[in-house]
């Protein structure tokens, strides 16, 4: 996963790269510039990495993260829930933006990274 952070007239932002959109909006909707959010996130990455048997869970506002396995599934909570409608083939391409993975490892450096871009700017 490829990412970029951005500081652009004082407000902070990161792009992932495609397939991980959703990965980029969660961190900049739900976490933000909030350091105790970024400290409960690295908290449930320190407890996954521990124990890949277990599945933890970070409810958002909009979006979600569950980890299990050492994979990291980030989704908008709307795709949370049943829908007895099926819907087009063609509405898989929208899914991609609603919902990425990406591993563990992969999140955590995220994670960490973006801790230190907000504290040094680099």
């Amino acid at each position: 996963m490829e990412f970029e952070f951005r500081r652009v007239f004082g407000k902070y932002s990161v792009q992932c790269s495609m397939g991980h959109e959703i990965i980029g909006r969660w961190l900049n909707e739900e976490i933000g510039r909030d350091m105790e959010k970024i400290s409960q996130v690295l908290s449930l990455i320190a407890q996954a990495e521990n124990n890949l048997a277990d599945v933890f869970n970070l409810p958002g506002t909009e979006i979600s993260i569950s980890i299990e396995a050492g994979e990291v599934t980030v989704q908008e909570n709307v795709l949370l829930q049943q829908y007895e409608q099926d819907f087009e083939p063609d509405m898989d391409f929208y899914d991609c933006e609603s919902s990425g993975m990406c591993g563990l490892e992969d999140f955590s450096t995220l994670i960490h990274q973006w801790q230190r871009f907000l504290t040094t700017g680099r």
